[in-house]
């Protein structure tokens, strides 16, 4: 294509100008083509490394969110974090953690506490690192819970326990539901109303909720009612987040807040102002919102109303 318009170009010059100065036009006109695909060739295999993994609609960078991901045996808590936080890092139920560690409601752990996720051997608990400040004394019944409430929220760099406030109990049932029994939710409802730009995913690093588009400063709400379990930044690729849990099966997700404007162990109602929508660890401003159902990713979309 190229040399069909330099001979085109030939044939004008011939018919304007002499000899001599054709031979000039016509080698300067090869000059700048040579240029042109010089440069073309440069700019193409200027990149080498791949551009960074992000998901279609341009939110968390999947590397990110791999990173904050809890993939092995074992877990060494850090200050900031609760149960509740590594469970949801690990995708695993609080309960089959608090289970395996031998730690007690309301789950308190402490800086530098080491934590079997897994258990080593089939059918017996690991032993693992006891809480500080557990009993030693347990009582033969589970039914009734201690109405003390704990103060401390999360662990601290001086190994103080965390834990959530343990609430009456006025029918003195356990705590702990039967496994084949699930409490449902009675009423879901939207955290923010706004355009849905990417849906769930069940494949291994898909999205794991949903994202939903909107303006920085949009109040963001509570799904359900429930307690907050978390409340911070530690979890990367969540920016600021947010953890209600609505029941023992249940807990919800809020991410990428630019505010958060409740604490750890407030008790919530559902339709509550509870963050601002932002783009904390995000590329764009949205609401990344997520539902676990006994530790496991479930879509989002499937108990929020049509």
């Amino acid at each position: 294509m190229v040399i069909k318009h330099i001979n085109d170009i030939s044939l004008y010059i011939n018919s304007r100008f002499n000899q001599s100065a054709i031979n000039h036009i016509l080698l300067f006109v090869k000059v700048l083509c040579c240029v042109f695909i010089s440069i073309n060739l440069v700019a193409c295999s200027s990149r080498d490394k791949p551009a960074p993994v992000v998901t279609v609609y341009g939110s968390t960078p999947l590397k990110n969110s791999i990173k904050s991901s809890i993939n092995t045996n074992e877990y060494t808590v850090r200050s900031g974090e609760t149960l509740y936080s590594i469970a949801w890092r690990a995708n695993s139920d609080v309960r089959q953690i608090a289970k395996l560690n031998k730690i007690q409601p309301p789950y308190n752990i402490y800086s530098g506490q080491k934590l079997f996720l897994v258990s080593k051997n089939k059918g017996k608990s690991a032993k693992a690192s006891p809480s500080k400040h557990l009993s030693k004394k347990q009582t033969k019944s589970s039914n009734v819970t201690s109405p003390k409430v704990v103060k401390n929220t999360i662990a601290s760099s001086k190994k103080q326990a965390y834990g959530e406030n343990v609430s009456k109990n006025k029918t003195g049932r356990s705590n702990l539901p039967k496994k084949n029994f699930s409490q449902k939710i009675s009423h879901w409802q939207w955290p923010v109303k706004g355009k849905i730009i990417a849906k769930f995913s069940s494949k291994v690093q898909g999205n794991k909720g949903i994202d939903i588009a909107g303006r920085r400063g949009t109040n963001i709400r509570a799904a359900a009612n429930g307690k907050v379990v978390y409340a911070g930044s530690a979890l990367r690729g969540y920016g600021k987040l947010i953890i209600i849990k609505h029941n023992d099966d249940y807990l919800s997700a809020y991410a990428h807040n630019d505010k958060i404007l409740v604490k750890e162990q407030q008790q919530i109602r559902s339709g509550d102002v509870i963050a601002k929508m932002g783009n904390t660890d995000a590329q764009r401003v949205m609401l990344h919102f997520e539902v676990r159902f006994r530790g496991k990713s479930v879509d989002p979309l499937k108990y929020l109303p049509k």
